[in-house]
């Protein structure tokens, strides 16, 4: 055989190498192919195409197996058993640029699916790499590394610390500063996954200077940079009352209400989350919110959206109006409780009108005039049909029967209140009773329209236990009239009546 013709079978064999990953990758791409290959035992296949003497053919291999990995955690498995993260781990410190870009999408692929799953790509050291990438002079590596190292730290506390300690957060703080906006996003995304678990790790952030980097993003053009940068920030916020205080430093204020008119959904989302992560922690950053503009802004948005998108803000509302008097008198006055009340009655979701009676029972907890202040926008009712219902999650039930309970202790409002007496269940029927036998002794105007309503007979007809709290409301109404009129209005007064017509002899 002639030197001409080896070098014939050498080029087909090459040749063929290379259409096989090609194809594999190719088929990758498309769900319905998967099982076909899974069942062909590709795996084994591609493995020792990562070492190959030709760079194409090693980087179009781990493409492939980033791509099947990617697809399900048995796959990813697969990766893990066949002893493929040890080679690509040797080989993103050693290759160029496109195999380090294919090679942490693996890594990214197999560490997604579970704690377990990313455990096994730091157990092999690909950590100490993907950090040494995130120096790549290409920002397409650094990109590839910091989404590998953000789909490792998500999982859990152990994990992101795993991260932190090889060194990884100085450099995505580096790479939020590059001009690359789909860089900045994906650091600003790893940023956010590691600073979620504990305020240890958002105070390693914070301690690389991230806050002040993030804080000038958060006015860029692109939203899906400005979705990460309000994230990171929620997650820094949520942790401690120093941590928001570090946030609110770095003046987001009232630059983030900006954000909660923008075109993008999840922008508002987000903005109104890191409201929301702010204004839990105490009654002086609720106020701060407050005197930003921040109750009136977050309201109009929850008006102008739908569905989950609404969640963080209802909930801001709730936590702001929980701190004190004055802080749920300015949610009332910016027209929180309109926009609440159509949130319980809108929304499909059990979760969203649950979080929906929380916040409408924060408002109206605090005086009689908070309390009302809800009453009068029909919610009672709405609240109740919910307690009521079989349909309702348990969480709801158990939310709308606290928000009842908190307003009507308050409530002094009497036509909100008579309803109840005729459909609420003894549970709730006590403390519309007790109400009632709180206002009466002072207000006879209000006695006289208890008696023309309806409202005494009622009282009368409630069976309570002798001797119990119920009875004990109960006679103090029937106190507040004079006994013919009490015994009046009694079951079986008319019967009484009669056996006297009956028993009387006219003279």
């Amino acid at each position: 055989m002639s030197q001409r013709q080896v070098l014939q079978v050498f080029e087909q064999y090459q040749k063929a190498r290379t259409q096989f990953v090609q194809m594999v990758a190719e088929l990758a791409t498309r769900p319905q192919n998967i099982e076909t290959l899974q069942n062909a035992g590709v795996m084994s296949l591609l493995r020792p195409l990562l070492l190959d003497v030709v760079p194409t053919i090693q980087q179009t291999a781990a493409l492939a197996l980033g791509r099947l990995a990617n697809y399900n955690d048995d796959l990813a498995e697969a990766v893990v058993k066949g002893d493929i993260l040890p080679q690509l781990v040797y080989s993103l410190a050693e290759q160029n640029r496109f195999y380090k870009k294919a090679a942490a999408f693996v890594l990214r692929a197999v560490g997604k699916h579970s704690p377990q799953l990313a455990q096994a790509i730091v157990d092999c050291g690909a950590l100490d790499t993907l950090v040494i990438c995130l120096e790549d002079f290409d920002p397409g590596v650094k990109e590839a590394a910091a989404w590998a190292l953000g789909y490792i730290a998500r999982h859990n506390t152990e994990l992101s610390q795993a991260v932190v300690d090889a060194g990884a957060i100085p450099l995505l703080v580096l790479c939020i500063q590059e001009p690359e906006i789909a860089l900045k996003r994906i650091a600003a995304s790893a940023l956010s996954d590691i600073s979620k678990h504990s305020p240890e790790l958002a105070q390693t952030v914070v301690d690389a200077g991230a806050i002040a980097h993030l804080a000038q993003m958060i006015l860029n053009s692109d939203a899906k940079l400005k979705r990460q940068v309000l994230s990171a920030l929620s997650q820094i916020a949520k942790h401690s009352v120093d941590l928001a205080e570090m946030v609110v430093e770095a003046e987001i204020f009232p630059v983030v209400l900006t954000c909660l008119k923008d075109k993008d959904e999840y922008v508002k989302k987000n903005a109104c989350t890191l409201i929301r992560e702010i204004a839990k922690h105490t009654p002086e950053l609720s106020q701060l919110i407050v005197n930003a503009g921040g109750v009136a802004a977050v309201i109009d948005c929850i008006g102008s959206c739908k569905g989950n998108i609404r969640l963080p803000g209802i909930m801001m509302l709730g936590y702001v109006a929980a701190h004190s008097e004055n802080l749920a008198m300015a949610v009332i006055i910016s027209k929180g409780v309109p926009q609440l009340s159509i949130c319980l009655s809108e929304e499909p979701e059990d979760h969203i009108k649950a979080a929906a009676a929380w916040a409408l029972g924060q408002l109206g907890r605090h005086t009689p005039e908070h309390a009302r202040a809800v009453a009068v926008t029909n919610t009672l009712p709405v609240l109740l049909s919910l307690y009521m219902s079989p349909e309702s999650s348990e969480d709801l039930q158990l939310k709308s029967k606290k928000a009842i309970k908190n307003i009507l202790q308050k409530c002094t409002y009497l036509p909100a209140l008579e309803p109840f007496l005729y459909d609420a269940p003894p549970n709730i029927l006590k403390h519309v009773v007790g109400q009632f036998s709180k206002v009466l002794p002072h207000d006879s105007k209000a006695r006289r329209l208890f008696v023309t309503s309806g409202g005494l007979k009622k009282v009368q007809e409630i069976k309570a236990e002798p001797g119990s709290l119920l009875q004990e409301y109960i006679n103090s109404i029937n106190n507040c009239y004079p006994e013919e009129i009490v015994r009046y209005y009694s079951p079986g007064y008319s019967d009484t009546l009669l056996q006297r017509v009956d028993s009387y002899q006219p003279l």
